[in-house]
């Protein structure tokens, strides 16, 4: 499994916190038990889903400093969701060069998101970065 396919499924299971951020793990250990993957991927899956889930209120901090006229609240599920993967990779994954969550947060948006996600949640990460 690659970076990419790795990156969707940590967003999938980020996206389920929007509906109920209690028994996360508990979740994403359920997730991973109907996933076709080495242990490997499942393991950096989980880790890094456990990751940002841990540092949720951080990452929102972030996300609410930079989106200037919108609230978490307002922003559509999705996009959020995104924006949290792709804020823990720049702020806390040292292994993630920066542009390239930002060019994979936007595919992404590209391929989950509305018709305007793509260009919005470029336009929060280059704020986030600068």
């Amino acid at each position: 499994m690659n970076r990419r396919t790795m990156r969707e499924h940590i967003f999938k299971a980020i996206f389920s916190i929007e509906f109920n951020d209690e028994a996360f793990e508990e979740r994403m250990e359920v997730y991973l038990g109907h996933l076709e993957a080495d242990e490997d991927a499942k393991t950096y899956i989980r880790h890094k889903g456990l990751n940002i889930s841990n540092k949720l209120s951080d990452i929102d901090q972030v996300i609410s400093q930079h989106a200037t006229k919108w609230s978490i609240d307002r922003m559509a599920k999705v996009d959020v969701s995104i924006l949290r993967l792709a804020v823990y990779e720049i702020r806390y994954d040292e292994d993630i060069p920066t542009n390239v969550a930002i060019n994979e947060a936007v595919e992404i948006a590209k391929k989950y998101g509305g018709d305007h996600s793509a260009s919005f949640v470029n336009g929060i990460l280059a704020k986030v970065v600068n």
